[in-house]
């Protein structure tokens, strides 16, 4: 894992990587051969062992990023130019559309009629009369490459970041008419997997389920959310059951038993059970193919893959080893997975669940079996959460306080909803699924939507904003490791470390709180409108000129507001003249009045676009820098950045630089 974050950050080339790989393997093969049978009793080979892990980490992943290619696009041709090229390529996968966009990862095949390789992503625009594309259709466009911008505003969501982690360093913009769709004469797998899901849901569609239904049956039976609304998703988030939606090691899991029992009659006839094993395997991974093969499930069925032989050949498997096995070969195939989010709660969750789950069950013994069944669904649920919540509180800064009641709700029963959407499926591509069957499972589904859109109204239990950094995650994980060693054994140097452990929680809060205490003046950039943030320790002013305005609408600055510690949000008016930190900032609004005989202003901040010779005002009050918001008109900005070119005074236009700040 290391080697993987080491490479990512300090990018290497393919060649320094295998290079560094064989030192590390002489320096290994020359410690064996000098120590010989002591070698494995010294710090050396410890030490050895994981260099040799850490170099192989760089090497996987310097291998996987496409751009160490000699055939990858950006070796080959001028990705900076204005000029149409002529480029085709092939759609691997469809992603969710945005409000303005159907978007597609693409393969480069071919640009202005050269062979390359790379992934991109390819932006159309919205067009209710052209079909969506498919998985492997080979599409042409003349267009030109476009940088998938950072965030203009401090502590949004990287998207360019997060795609540079898919290997994706450029986008496309394209529509309708200047898209051409080739003929397509090979189909991947993944593209027949696709087709497959095409298929099950144009069968689906004739039964009448309505779209919340057949999102959700898309999401937990085929992996895919692309057409799933934000309004249905964010209910699932903030009812703590998202997890019921992304196919995982829950859903993997209870398809295996459902296979296990289905597939048993096979044991009887000669070589059965390596038959049975084998048929397991291979329906785990066409369904994690189906599924789209997400870090999830992907991590799930491997992990899965080792049970089921394990399980069936009567073997005792250690879920640590299993774990450790399943990680380290998925990140040998795919080790960007590091980086998924999904990918880490998963795992964290898994650990939790096999080291907690057990120490929780411990403290109480149902004599009913009923109330056990519901018991043993609780402490998973609890054990669970002790995993993902220093990760879900740092990724997304909200608990959902009643996520035990979902799970109860619903967990009991999703062996069924899977098993019965399994047949549901199946019926429907053979054509012969009863309607009073289908209308039956779409009530189910929308009683389970229903659960969880009364645990999401429920407000005064989602806790939302809550700051939360890495090196917070960190200690709580120490926190949580400490508490299971004296947990399970109660001695000195356990209560020890749990003593140290909440020395360091105590010392990484008063850490946060003495780093956040600073100051500073943000001009946020914001589309027809001016946004500033005066920041004084934790506490936060926002000035503004909208005439209804609510921070607690404001995505933009609960973000600010969360990344910052901010206990204290105030709103107030716009001021033609601030002060900070010895820098006097003027405001010019579009009425273009400005007096400055008795001060001269460091920064001139231009607003609502005022109609005011430039040149004038550089003249008359010399500036040391000249800032526009994105209240300005596109026109009038161009216009003034040529002015400052021409007087070489820098010039700062939130909508291309993104916001303005001095600390």
């Amino acid at each position: 894992m290391l080697g993987i974050l080491l490479s990512h950050y300090f990018q290497l080339t393919f060649t320094t990587a295998i290079y560094g790989t064989l030192a590390v393997l002489i320096l290994f093969v020359l410690c064996y051969v000098i120590a010989r049978s002591q070698f494995q009793k010294t710090i050396w080979f410890g030490l050895t062992s994981y260099l040799m892990l850490m170099s192989l980490g760089v090497l996987t992943n310097t291998f996987h990023n496409q751009k160490n290619q000699e055939t990858h696009y950006t070796h080959v041709i001028n990705t900076s130019t204005e000029t149409p090229q002529l480029l085709i390529f092939k759609v691997r996968e469809r992603l969710k559309p945005s409000f303005y966009h159907d978007k597609y990862i693409v393969d480069l095949i071919s640009a202005e009629n050269q062979r390359v390789s790379g992934k991109l992503l390819l932006n159309i625009h919205n067009d209710s009369l052209m079909p969506k594309f498919r998985v492997d259709d080979i599409l042409a466009s003349s267009t030109t490459f476009e940088v998938v911008k950072a965030p203009l505003n401090p502590y949004q969501f990287d998207y360019n970041a997060y795609l540079e982690k898919r290997y994706i360093f450029h986008q496309l913009l394209a529509t309708s008419k200047t898209i051409l769709k080739l003929d397509t004469q090979q189909r991947s797998l993944k593209g027949y997997a696709n087709d497959l899901r095409e298929l099950i849901n144009d069968n689906l569609k004739i039964y009448n389920f309505k779209p919340a239904e057949l999102a959700i049956i898309n999401a937990i039976l085929l992996g895919q959310r692309q057409d799933m609304g934000n309004a249905i998703y964010k209910q699932y988030v903030d009812a703590g059951a998202i997890h019921i939606l992304a196919v995982s090691g829950l859903h993997v899991g209870i398809v295996l038993i459902l296979l296990n029992i289905l597939l048993k009659p096979i044991e009887t006839i000669r070589h059965g059970k390596i038959i049975k094993v084998i048929l397991i395997v291979l329906l785990l991974w066409a369904f994690a193919v189906i599924a789209g093969l997400s870090a999830s499930v992907t991590r799930a069925v491997t992990m899965f893959s080792i049970v089921a032989i394990a399980m069936n050949w009567k073997r005792p498997t250690n879920i640590y080893n299993t774990l450790a096995i399943s990680i380290f070969l998925l990140l040998l195939c795919q080790p960007m997975f590091l980086f998924d989010v999904g990918f880490q709660m998963s795992y964290m969750a898994v650990l939790s669940i096999v080291s907690i789950q057990p120490l929780l069950y411990k403290l109480w013994k149902p004599n009913w079996k009923a109330i056990d069944y519901v018991w043993q669904i609780f402490t998973v649920t609890i054990a669970a959460q002790f995993g993902v919540v220093p990760i879900s509180l740092y990724y997304f800064h909200q608990f959902p306080g009643l996520f035990f009641v979902t799970n109860l709700a619903i967990i009991p029963f999703l062996g069924f909803i899977l098993g019965f959407g399994i047949v549901i499926i199946v019926l429907a591509l053979c054509n012969v699924l009863p309607q009073f069957f289908a209308t039956l499972y779409g009530n189910i589904i929308s009683l389970m939507n229903l659960v969880v859109n009364w645990v999401a109204q429920q407000d005064v239990f989602v806790l939302k904003a809550i700051s939360f950094d890495l090196e917070h995650v960190l200690v709580c994980y120490f926190l949580i490791l400490t508490s299971i060693a004296v947990f399970k054994k109660f001695n000195f140097r356990r209560v020890s470390l749990f003593l140290i452990a909440i020395l360091l929680v105590q010392g990484a809060w008063m850490y946060s709180d003495y780093k956040h205490r600073s100051s500073s003046l943000t001009i946020f950039h914001n589309s027809r409108k001016t946004l500033i943030g005066l920041k004084s320790n934790h506490y936060l002013k926002v000035a503004h000129s909208q005439d209804s305005f609510k921070v607690s609408e404001d995505r933009m600055l609960k973000t600010f507001a969360t990344a910052h510690f901010i206990k204290h949000i105030e709103t107030d008016s716009l001021k033609s003249v601030y002060l900070f930190q010895d820098n006097i900032i003027l405001m010019i609004d579009s009425l273009g009045v400005y007096n400055t005989k008795s001060f001269t202003p460091d920064i001139v901040l231009l607003r609502n676009s005022p109609r005011i010779n430039l040149d004038r005002v550089i003249d008359s009050i010399h500036p040391k820098i000249i800032v526009a918001d994105g209240s300005n008109y596109k026109s009038y900005i161009k216009r003034w950045e040529a002015t400052c070119l021409k007087r070489k005074l820098p010039f700062h236009q939130t909508g291309k630089n993104g916001a303005f700040i001095i600390n």
